[in-house]
């Protein structure tokens, strides 16, 4: 009895180690306005992203230089391969009479225009508004210097401060970087 009870509380302690199963979120497309662009195909370029979102897990900024990594919090792919997934998703919405097509897809031509991005910032701030820093260039696939190239900053408050609602915030704002390109065009 008493060898019953030692490895039942063994294993009882064991049990209360180990750590929850994570939560895995992904990024949405968002409807936005149609535009009437006279490109017939665009490329997206594979995303550059900042080093510090490279990662599975769900990361945000806190006070004074920190960042915090949610631990039991992931994204369900890499973020940098979801960001240009959606991306593409929000721009063939937006540009219903151009083929868009991601250069890290199957899909290989030679395209009217390459759009590359290079995100350096897209997490919540010390004060739970979500920023999306990226600079955004567009060119003619023959090469040569951008037609196009700007800086964004686009911020926005999600509902409350869970991870669902920063999530749902953080797609949000991929539908204004996919009209601001839409626009750019």
């Amino acid at each position: 009895m008493r060898r019953f009870l030692t490895v039942g509380w063994v294993l009882l302690g064991l049990a209360s180690c180990t750590s929850p199963n994570p939560d895995f979120f992904t990024l949405a497309a968002v409807p936005g306005p149609p535009a009437n662009v006279a490109i017939k195909s665009l490329e997206l370029r594979r995303i550059g992203l900042a080093g510090y979102l490279d990662r599975s897990e769900i990361v945000r900024a806190t006070a004074q230089y920190r960042l915090h990594v949610a631990e039991n919090e992931r994204w369900g792919e890499p973020l940098g391969r979801m960001v240009e997934r959606i991306l593409t998703e929000d721009l063939v919405q937006r540009l219903p009479q151009t083929a868009v097509f991601a250069e890290s897809g199957a899909i290989s031509t030679q395209p009217d225009e390459v759009l590359e991005i290079d995100v350096q910032r897209f997490d919540a701030d010390a004060s739970g508004k979500v920023v999306l820093l990226a600079q955004v260039a567009v060119r003619h696939e023959q090469g040569g210097t951008p037609s196009n190239a700007r800086t964004l900053r686009l911020t926005a408050r999600p509902a409350s401060a869970s991870t669902p609602d920063l999530v749902a915030a953080m797609s949000g704002e991929l539908g204004q970087l996919a009209d601001a390109i839409a626009a750019m065009l």
